[in-house]
């Protein structure tokens, strides 16, 4: 089975002017340094444009809201994170057996949704478009190593349930609420695709 290419995120803008590009970047970079040093409920329209020296109009009509301005920032990491699940280093990138490239992507799904918590929430109904984007991503990429390993049954179905518990409203009710271990947590949902792929564990563990 062929490696499936890169997916673009939904609702992706029409291709920018060179120009219009840099000025988006520069946006960026500027809410990003803010959500770095300040945490993202410190990045506002007003706190860009002014990091950025620019009128806050100027960021109003590149990213229409706080949210979408949030959802870009988040469209950013998302497409970072798939380049380095279909170009990056092994067990994550290609070059590693299919159980081992599974497990890596569990535990990059769930640090990367983790790391990114407050911006997932941030961007709300900003980011519902690319959220929904890297969860269709996120769905082919599992479903095609599931057809790797030869697993029979629904692979659609079984791929919804190795990727729900890596969902941020799972593991914040795991993580904030109910302050279960991360490790626990990924230790858990490796047991579950063991068992959804019917591959014998090594000894000693995943």
């Amino acid at each position: 089975m062929t490696e499936h290419p890169l997916l673009p995120l939904l609702g992706d803008p029409p291709r920018e002017r060179s120009d219009a590009a840099r000025n988006r970047e520069a946006l960026l970079v500027a809410a990003q340094e803010i959500a770095t040093t300040c945490g993202y409920d410190a990045v506002t329209m007003d706190a860009v444009a002014a990091r950025a020296g620019v009128g806050k109009g100027t960021v109003f009509r590149r990213f229409q809201s706080r949210e979408g301005l949030m959802g870009a920032l988040l469209d950013a990491s998302e497409s970072a994170w798939q380049d380095s699940v279909m170009r990056g280093e092994p067990p994550l990138g290609p070059g590693a057996e299919p159980m081992d490239r599974l497990l890596a992507f569990g535990r990059s799904r769930l640090e990367i949704v983790l790391q990114h918590a407050d911006l997932i929430r941030n961007a709300g109904f900003g980011g519902a478009t690319r959220s929904f984007a890297a969860y269709s991503f996120s769905a082919t990429h599992v479903r095609y190593l599931l057809g790797e390993l030869g697993v029979r049954g629904d692979i659609a179905m079984l791929a919804v349930a190795l990727l729900a518990p890596l969902e941020l409203p799972i593991l914040d009710q795991q993580v904030r609420l109910e302050q279960i271990d991360v490790e626990r947590i990924h230790a858990g949902w490796a047991d579950l695709a063991y068992r959804v792929t019917c591959v014998t564990r090594p000894s000693g563990g995943a």
